[in-house]
């Protein structure tokens, strides 16, 4: 008979240790171990091993498949998925608590119930009155859309397979429990087990699973890490509370690129897609001011004109400060240093802040010349053109390297209106087709300075 015995399970990383600790050996986080039934399963013979449904076949015997996408009927999440969800895929969305995920999914349950036909919506947070009111606000009343109010994994499982839906919503993966478990809903073996098996009932069933996922104070989906790697994709729904912007970012897809993004604005009418998020990102550009310039960002295969800032003062106090919003930290740091050895600048005694932007977050390095323009345009105090954008990759001896889809972000500053870029000198040479923007090729960073602020 199978025997049960307690054990404590960390909550961040699923280390199972025979007595509590204080700090996981393993992921190095502090009071995260919960006390956990485990149930232990005598070994089997050889004799009790039965063959699986699947028979092995050579790869050239396999006709090739295609995947079978959906339109959502919203675009940005069509661009995020890699051109609409694909049948059978399991996808996992997180981010902080009001951010819109509920919000989306149920704008996104809208479109595939007008294309395709029913579909389930299970909610283990909210009643199906509560989802009414939101439904209401969001202009959304369907008979395909249905709604049950559950959290036992069996009872769920029960309801897709009586209603056969197109998509399937499970809103959180943390109040799911299955009874197989006597653990708590939300521990690392239910949240690992009804993921495990809504895989399997959506690859079984060609049926489409949204997950929603609650995230850590770090920003990271909380349960364990194999949760990420049992899904087909993982999105990320960022964005600050001071912004109606809200960014929806690629961070695994199986069927699609990994870097793309999706923009929204968050309304009283709900998410509304920016299909143009450069214009809107540089709406409110200052004019004539200093420490501020533009830079053609890549992100997936959309390119992006977002404005850098940069605040560059003296310092009152003995250790300067730095701060950087939307960019990597070190990042600034290592360019801040190329500006004092490389190009003579003095910037040991200011404080420096730099910021994205329209609560962006970007960590290509193509946005390195921009960053570079911005410091030196504060601590001169002299404007940069208006009309003038800039990308390109810094090195440490201060030499501009090359990036990729420099026609890409050309044509896309040209709709805007730029009329002047910089540019590596790689790219330049390389160019065919500049689309009416006067090109000015660099190699180093004080040629690039020297240009701007001649």
């Amino acid at each position: 008979m199978p025997k049960s015995k307690t054990v404590y399970q960390c909550q961040n990383c699923g280390y199972v240790s025979p007595k509590w600790l204080g700090r996981c050996p393993d992921c190095g986080e502090w009071n995260v171990f919960v006390e956990e039934r485990k149930v232990s399963v005598t070994g089997q013979s050889s004799r009790d091993i039965h063959p699986g449904k699947s028979k092995p076949r050579p790869l050239s015997s396999i006709s090739g498949g295609y995947e079978k996408r959906a339109s959502t009927g919203m675009k940005e999440l069509d661009r995020v998925l890699g051109g609409g969800v694909v049948s059978g895929s399991v996808v996992l969305i997180g981010g902080d608590p009001g951010i819109g995920k509920s919000t989306l999914l149920l704008q996104t349950l809208s479109g595939l119930s007008k294309r395709y036909g029913p579909v389930l919506y299970i909610s283990g947070e909210e009643s199906p009155e509560q989802i009414k009111i939101r439904s209401e606000r969001l202009s959304i009343n369907s008979d395909d859309i249905i709604l049950v109010s559950e959290t036992s994994l069996e009872s769920i499982l029960h309801h897709a397979v009586k209603v056969i839906p197109k998509a399937l919503v499970v809103d959180s993966i943390q109040t799911v429990y299955t009874e197989e478990l006597v653990s708590a809903p939300g521990s690392v073996s239910q949240v690992r087990d009804c993921a495990s098996k809504l895989m399997l009932f959506a690859k079984r069933s060609d049926i489409p699973v949204f997950i929603v996922g609650h995230v850590t104070k770090e920003g990271a989906i909380a349960g364990p890490r194999v949760l990420e790697h049992i899904v087909d994709t993982v999105l990320y729904f960022e964005g600050d509370r001071g912004h109606s912007y809200r960014i929806l970012r690629t961070v695994k897809n199986r069927f699609g690129s990994t870097n793309e993004i999706g923009v929204f604005e968050m309304s009283d009418a709900g998410l509304l897609e920016i299909e143009n998020p450069s214009r809107l990102f540089l709406y409110e550009r200052p004019v004539n001011v200093s420490g501020s310039a533009v830079v053609a960002s890549l992100e997936g295969t959309r390119p992006l004109m977002v404005e850098i800032q940069s605040l560059v003062s003296q310092s009152t106090f003995g250790m300067p400060r730095r701060t950087a919003m939307g960019v990597d930290f070190n990042r600034v740091n290592l360019l801040v240093a190329v500006l004092e050895k490389r190009v003579g600048l003095h910037l040991g005694g200011m404080d420096i802040f730099v910021n994205i932007v329209g609560g962006l977050r970007i960590s290509e390095p193509a946005i390195d010349l921009g960053i570079i323009t911005a410091i030196t345009s504060s601590l001169r105090d002299i404007p940069v053109d208006r009309h003038v954008f800039m990308f390109g990759e810094v090195g440490l001896s201060g030499e501009v390297r090359a990036v990729t889809q420099a026609e890409a972000r050309l044509k896309e500053a040209a709709a805007i209106g730029f009329g002047r870029a910089l540019l590596p000198s790689g790219n330049a040479e390389k160019i065919k087709n500049n689309c009416g923007v006067e090109i000015m090729g660099v190699k180093t960073v004080e040629e690039c300075l020297e240009i701007i602020f001649h």
